[in-house]
């Protein structure tokens, strides 16, 4: 059985299956709603706090010599002191901070760009005002069961068995070099120690990596999901911004109105009328120590022209016939425009005409 008229059904049961409108992303982007993958930030600061070691290990173990050899060669003899303690704190905090300071920079610089990546720069107070409707029992109950939730405690599962099995063959691995730590000196330990840990480092924090790229291409994914407009959704937008085209129509219509209402105000003050008879008529007005040229100031057509003519009658203002000028000046002339120049010479013929039988002279 064919039918005649196709019913799109997302119009009665309000689905959301439309993209998002640029309206739509810009209210949730300024409510703080972003595609955004916390794991992102942290496997590139683990990635970084790890690479970091790496490049200034050996800087930092000189430091940290020099630092240890100053306090025992010379600072333990010291008198205890207001002004030496200061003085200690003082020399410390910025060897300490020059000691640090590598590692801690390029661990914010890298963290700060995967934050830009992600959203870009983007500063709203949306996400940290409080909310009543937050500490709801009933639909913090909801989010505890909620799909998100169960994702994300999977997420988190599946996190600590990777990295348990990455400490677990990193371990196993070196089994062998464990046993010939104990005829090995301190420093060759501590040296096996390091690389041990900075390789199960750059292991964990390169799987991480991935994983929180997967994570964030999911976000978007959700992000996008919990975007989705219906149909009815997007129309309703469109009016909210363009204007409900129904008002807009009364508003033109009030518009049209008293511009009709002006327009007919002004007919009392005209010097003539010139008409089609019945479809156009044309209202004119001339002073030679105002305008250069016969001005327009009222036409229409059918009934306007009717209501003109009327008008024109109860003021005695002077109507004449003349079809082809008044064709013209309706079809190239709005009201307030002066008279095409290649219509002067009827217009003056019509109002020299009308001066004559008025008994005036201009």
């Amino acid at each position: 059985m064919a039918y005649r008229y196709k019913l799109d059904l997302q119009l009665f049961g309000g689905e959301k299956t439309e993209k998002a409108t640029p309206r739509k992303r810009q209210d949730a982007r300024k409510k703080g709603q972003v595609a955004k993958s916390a794991e992102l930030s942290g496997a590139m600061v683990l990635l970084s706090g790890v690479l970091s070691l790496m490049m200034f290990g050996g800087f930092m173990k000189e430091r940290f010599t020099a630092l240890y050899t100053d306090v025992f060669m010379n600072r333990l003899m010291m008198e205890v002191t207001k002004e030496n303690v200061l003085q200690l704190m003082n020399e410390y905090g910025v060897q300490i901070l020059i000691l640090l300071g590598p590692m801690l920079g390029i661990t914010f610089i890298l963290a700060l760009i995967s934050s830009v990546a992600q959203v870009g720069f983007m500063v709203t107070g949306e996400g940290v005002t409080p909310k009543f409707s937050k500490i709801n029992p009933i639909k913090g109950f909801r989010n505890i069961f909620s799909m998100r939730s169960l994702v994300e405690m999977l997420k988190s599962i599946f996190k600590l068995l990777v990295i348990a099995y990455l400490v677990f063959s990193t371990l196993w691995g070196q089994k062998g070099d464990f046993s010939s730590l104990a005829h090995v000196s301190a420093e060759d330990v501590f040296r096996f120690t390091a690389k041990m840990t900075l390789n199960l480092g750059i292991k964990i924090g390169a799987a991480l990596l991935i994983m929180a790229v997967l994570d964030y291409m999911y976000q978007r994914y959700e992000h996008e999901k919990s975007l989705r407009m219906s149909k009815q959704e997007i129309k309703d937008e469109f009016k909210k911004m363009e204007g409900d085209p129904l008002i807009k129509g009364k508003i033109k219509e009030r518009q049209r109105r008293m511009a009709m209402q002006r327009m007919m105000q002004e007919v009392p003050n005209a010097d003539v009328i010139i008409t089609n008879p019945t479809h156009f008529a044309v209202a004119l007005k001339y002073d030679g120590s105002k305008m250069e040229a016969p001005q327009i100031v009222a036409k229409g057509q059918d009934y306007v022209a009717l209501r003109i003519r009327s008008i024109a009658k109860e003021h005695g203002v002077m109507t004449m016939e003349n079809k082809p000028l008044a064709r013209a000046l309706f079809q190239r002339a709005e009201i307030g425009d002066s008279v095409p120049a290649d219509l002067f010479q009827a217009v003056a013929e019509v109002l020299a005409y009308v001066y004559k039988l008025k008994g005036r002279t201009r």
